[in-house]
């Protein structure tokens, strides 16, 4: 049995890497043209500029509260959700102002808080703050 001497044509033998290559860089642009960048919505924060002179005269905002239970308190009278509107308005109509503090309790629902704040910006009070009270 005879056998076969190695040649020095099977030392040279390599896999050519350029295929590769080419459907690695392929799948790379593919995938960056198909990512889709979505946009976070959300409240946007109306913060005052750091070196702003305080104000002898401040506004006197409307204030509402919000107790643990979801019940409303504007003015010291417990008010209904839909009439918050009506009642701010009303406030408008009796003092010059442009705020609302809302002051809502930590264990107090955030649908309850938003739905009081689009309320008050639908009476029109354009600058809305929300205070959270903790125990």
């Amino acid at each position: 049995m005879k056998r076969k001497k190695h040649t020095a044509g099977d030392e040279d033998a390599a896999v050519d890497m350029t295929p590769m290559l080419d459907i690695v860089f392929i799948m790379l642009i593919f995938f960056i043209v198909t990512t889709t960048f979505s946009s976070e919505k959300g409240l946007e924060p109306n913060r005052p500029p750091e070196n702003q002179p305080e104000n002898p005269n401040p506004s006197k905002s409307l204030s509402i509260r919000i107790d643990e239970t979801g019940q409303i308190l504007m003015a010291g009278r417990i008010v209904d959700i839909r009439r918050v509107v009506a009642n701010a308005q009303t406030y408008l109509a009796n003092n010059d102002t442009d705020s609302a503090a809302i002051q809502a309790h930590e264990d107090t629902e955030h649908g309850i808080v938003v739905e009081v704040m689009d309320q008050v910006k639908l009476a029109g009070i354009t600058k809305v703050s929300v205070l959270v009270k903790e125990d």
